[in-house]
């Protein structure tokens, strides 16, 4: 059976939040959704309010402290990214935007990515949207289509009937899951193999016939 990793990047600054609590649930659904692929999976969680002042530390210094620098490492090796903020003031938190910030540029090239974010208040979801997505775009993530917000009411009797969080979840969830199989099945191919570039059941003599015909 295949095994995979995913990061988990919870940008809450109290504890417990409800930050935490929705990547909980998102790496908890994407796990069982792996599954569905005959995928395994083991998740690391990076609660970025434990490396505040080494983060601080990085942009003021231009060197990652070694706690730090384990964090970043154990995101760029994902094979997928889990990524929740709290929305203050219509965008990301600070803090998550700083831990972005001191990686490198292109370390999540390609890399899928399910974004999260949290509010007291529905009227900030578009943040996901507006704000979150184009920042992963910028890295040349592969950000899946459908971004998880989750308000105050979301956790009580009052939120969202028609969508509610439980299925924004799931779906997700599903959407990452297929993208880290089908990236998989990607990595899987030889490149030195002649059918990777040939076609299946062709070999180098129909190449060199192909072309003495020409």
């Amino acid at each position: 059976m295949t095994v995979r990793r995913i990061a988990v990047v919870s940008a809450g600054l109290s504890n417990p939040s409800s930050t935490r609590m929705l990547a909980d649930r998102l790496a908890a659904e994407t796990v069982k959704a792996l599954r569905e692929h005959d995928i395994e999976t083991s998740v690391d969680v990076i609660e970025l309010r434990d490396y505040a002042h080494d983060i601080t530390n990085n942009l003021l210094t231009g060197f990652a402290p070694p706690a730090l620098e384990t964090a970043i490492n154990t995101v760029v090796s994902a094979d997928a990214l889990i990524v929740v903020t709290p929305i203050f003031s219509t965008s990301y938190s600070g803090l998550f935007k700083s831990f972005i910030d001191v990686l490198d540029p292109d370390a999540l090239t390609g890399k899928p990515v399910l974004i999260g974010a949290n509010a007291g208040t529905a009227r900030h979801s578009l943040a996901i949207d507006y704000a979150i997505r184009p920042l992963f775009a910028y890295l040349h993530a592969d950000a899946v289509s459908t971004g998880v917000f989750a308000a105050s009411s979301d956790w009580g009797g009052s939120g969202d009937h028609v969508a509610p969080l439980a299925k924004r979840v799931e779906k997700g969830a599903r959407e990452l899951a297929d993208a880290v199989a089908r990236r998989d099945a990607a990595s899987a191919s030889d490149p030195f193999d002649p059918a990777t570039y040939l076609g299946e059941g062709r070999s180098f003599g129909h190449l060199l016939g192909g072309l003495a015909g020409e």
